[in-house]
């Protein structure tokens, strides 16, 4: 197993809308987040320790696509969950990080 592995382009991809739109409306994400965006849109190696705390954000956060406020997957109204989403690298981070955690255990 890798002591490290690299983000796709696609998560870089997400990390960077998701930084332009938190930047743009001034919501979604933490400041957790927003390194975790910048590592990824930067395509900096992840360790497994990061890959394990994406799998558990997104484990935690799927319910944030059922938020009534503001549009998921809304360029011109974006709620602050699909922002953070994004942030993480969005569905593809997602499915990376759920395919490399299961490797992990």
């Amino acid at each position: 197993m890798p002591d490290t592995f690299k983000p796709t382009a696609k998560m870089a991809a997400n990390a960077k809308k998701g930084l332009k739109l938190r930047d743009d409306l001034g919501r979604g994400g933490t400041d957790v987040g927003v390194r975790r965006a910048g590592q990824l849109a930067a395509q900096d190696d992840v360790t497994a320790d990061d890959v394990k705390s994406m799998h558990s954000y997104f484990a935690r956060h799927k319910v944030d696509k059922d938020g009534k406020t503001h549009e998921w997957g809304s360029d011109t109204d974006p709620s602050a969950g699909y922002i953070a989403w994004l942030l993480w690298g969005g569905d593809e981070g997602k499915e990376w990080a759920d395919r490399h955690a299961e490797k992990l255990e």
